[in-house]
Parts: C-alpha cells; sequence; structure tokens
C-alpha cells in the first residue's frame, strides 16, 4: 500500500500546484485577531455560565458545549502560530499564551519546534516523528485506546504543571526527565523531545513558570472561596472533551501507512494526509483549517484561512486533479473507516 503510493507521488503535480497558489501566503492578521478573541471570549463567557450554573441543567449543558467548542478553536490556533514567520505576530502569540495557553496548561513551547519537525522530509512518518504512529499499519484496537487515553491527559497536565515543575527546579535529572517526555504536544508516548535548541523559543522556561503560576493561582483562589470547586470539575470537563475531539481529529488527519521506516517527499506526505473540505460543521471538529490537513501539509506555512481557497482552486483547476483528490475524504466517519480498513487489512498481510 505504502509503495503504491510512493508511485503515485512521482506524478503529483507540485510545481503547478504551488504556482496556483503563490499569492494565498501571506496571513491576514485581523482575521487571526477576530477569530481568536471571539473564540476566547465566547468560550470564557460561556464556561463560566457553566460554572454558575445548576449542575446538568439544560443552561449548563449546553454552555458546556459551547465553551467547549469554543476554547478548542483558540486553542487550535496554536497549529498557526508556531507555523508563523519568525519575528513576526509577537503580540498575537503573547497574548494567545496569556488568555489561552496558560489557562489549559498548553503553553506554546509544547507544540513549538515539535511540530515544526513534523514536517520536515527526513523526519515526517518516521520514528523520529512524534505526531505519528501507524495507525494505518496496526491493530486497529489501538487507535481506539489511543483515544479513550484522552480522559487521562487533563490529570496528566495537572501533575506536570502543578506538582513536578516546581519539584524539577531543584532536581535536575527530574528537569530534564520533564522536557523529553512531558514537554510535547504528541500523540507518541514513547517519544524523547531533543535537546533545547533556539528552535523551542528563547523563553520556555517563563512559559513553563506562568502555567505553574496560573495553575496555582486558581487553587488560592478556591482556597480563600473565590472560586468555586465545581471550576475544577468544569475545567477538567472542557478540557478532557477538547483532547478527546483532537484525538479522533488527529485519527483522521492521516493515512498513517508508514511503519516508521521510510522517509517521505512532499507529495507523499500529501497523500498520505487527508482533507475534509465538508461543510461549516466539519470545522467544529476540525478548526482553524485543519479540515484541509493534506494540502497543509503541501503549503506548510499557508493561513489557514486561505487553505479553503487553495483547495478550491486546485480541484477546479488542476489539469488532471485526480492524485489532489485522492487526499479527499467526503467525511470524518469516511476517514475513520479507512483508516480501521487500513489496519485490519495490514494484519491479514
Amino acid at each position: 500500500m505504502l509503495s503504491e503510493m510512493k508511485e503515485k507521488a512521482k506524478d503529483f503535480p507540485l510545481k503547478e500546484s504551488r504556482v496556483m497558489v503563490k499569492d494565498l501566503m501571506k496571513p491576514n492578521e485581523a482575521i487571526y485577531w477576530v477569530d481568536f478573541l471571539f473564540s476566547i471570549i465566547l468560550g470564557a463567557v460561556a464556561f463560566t455560565i457553566t460554572v454558575m450554573s445548576e449542575t446538568f441543567s439544560p443552561a449548563g449543558i449546553v454552555a458546556y458545549f459551547v465553551a467547549t467548542f469554543a476554547l478548542y478553536r483558540a486553542v487550535i490556533f496554536i497549529h498557526e502560530i508556531v507555523h508563523f514567520k519568525k519575528g513576526t505576530m509577537i503580540t498575537f502569540k503573547v497574548v494567545w499564551n496569556l488568555a489561552c495557553g496558560f489557562l489549559v496548561m498548553v503553553p506554546m513551547f509544547m507544540y513549538q519546534g515539535v511540530h515544526n519537525d513534523h514536517h520536515k522530509r527526513d523526519v515526517y512518518g518516521t520514528k523520529l516523528d512524534g505526531e505519528y504512529l501507524p495507525f494505518g499499519a496496526q491493530n486497529p484496537w489501538k487507535n481506539v485506546w489511543y483515544v479513550v487515553s484522552s480522559i487521562f491527559l487533563p490529570a496528566l497536565i495537572v501533575l506536570r504543571y502543578i506538582i513536578l515543575t516546581p519539584l524539577s527546579w531543584f532536581f535536575p535529572p527530574l528537569r530534564k526527565l520533564l522536557w523529553q517526555r512531558a514537554s510535547s504536544l504528541t500523540i507518541d508516548m514513547d517519544y524523547r523531545r531533543p535537546p533545547h535548541t533556539e528552535r523551542d523559543g528563547k523563553y520556555w522556561w517563563l512559559q513553563e513558570f506562568c502555567a505553574f503560576f496560573y495553575g496555582w493561582t486558581a487553587i488560592a483562589l478556591w482556597h480563600y472561596g473565590v472560586l468555586p470547586a465545581k471550576f475544577f470539575a468544569v475545567w477538567y470537563a472542557v478540557v478532557f472533551l477538547v483532547l478527546f475531539m483532537n484525538s479522533i481529529r488527529t485519527l483522521g488527519a492521516h493515512a498513517y501507512r508508514n511503519s516508521g521506516d521510510k522517509k517521505m517527499t512532499v507529495s507523499e506526505q500529501f497523500l498520505d494526509s487527508v482533507d475534509v473540505p465538508g461543510n461549516f460543521l466539519t470545522a467544529l471538529w476540525a478548526p482553524v483549517g485543519l479540515r484541509y490537513h493534506a494540502t497543509h501539509h503541501l503549503f506548510p506555512n499557508m493561513p489557514y484561512h486561505s487553505l479553503g481557497k487553495a483547495y478550491a482552486r486546485l480541484k477546479d483547476n488542476l489539469p488532471n486533479n485526480q492524485l489532489y483528490l485522492e487526499a479527499s475524504r467526503p467525511t470524518l466517519f469516511h476517514a475513520m473507516r479507512t483508516l480501521w480498513q487500513d489496519a485490519r487489512n495490514s494484519q491479514k498481510s
């Protein structure tokens, strides 16, 4: 299956595609600001209503789901941030961290560098890629466990920043362990983050401290009666559902055919990835352009608000769009079913 894809990739019109979309590479800062600020404010208001409403009341349940989807969209801007050109949109990065990253204890440094490696030809799909596992070439029930394990992740995040972070300041071996094993937004639990370099950001330690500070501030506010205990339960429930939805989206983002021992060109990365153009509802589970994930792998630096235009332009104007459309799936269910079938077939062969 992988060898067949590699043969097809040789004929992919990569140069022609790049020429067709070269005018779509400039980000519109106003779109970023309006979209993010609307998402984070809506999420914060809905979160507050959830905490203040009677538990499991209709208003509280509706507010919970609004908060989750809005904050999910706000959080996913981290994917755009790590693709910004160096030295650009600095204020946006700071505001995102202050208003979102530290609140959910997912500061920017946890994705910076790590995700950029995911796009490198020598890393994508290999054992060095922390964002890739052979979901399409392993027992399909392992894929189910990957999604189910989301329920534990908020607790691990809290443990990392509330308890282990301050301890690591006094125990250097623990500090090294935290950097390697608990400072990356990856899907491979065996991933070891390489030693820190400038590409990981100059102030990662300050971001780490701020996440720690936000967490203990919330605990102090509860201790002095400012925050109700329900705040923490709602926080856990929201973060869990955000991570749960993102784990399902992740399974639908690639075909995951590489067992980890083959390097892949940009065209091969594209054919191993998935676009689900769908409709406006698709943006709920794949926000901020992530429903065009295959197209994103063709043009990693293209702003999210241009991906839909690029998809339509390539689909309609490539002389032969058959290869381009091979990466498209009509729905998330179709993408998941295809992944499950590929995994089952790999076990039979």
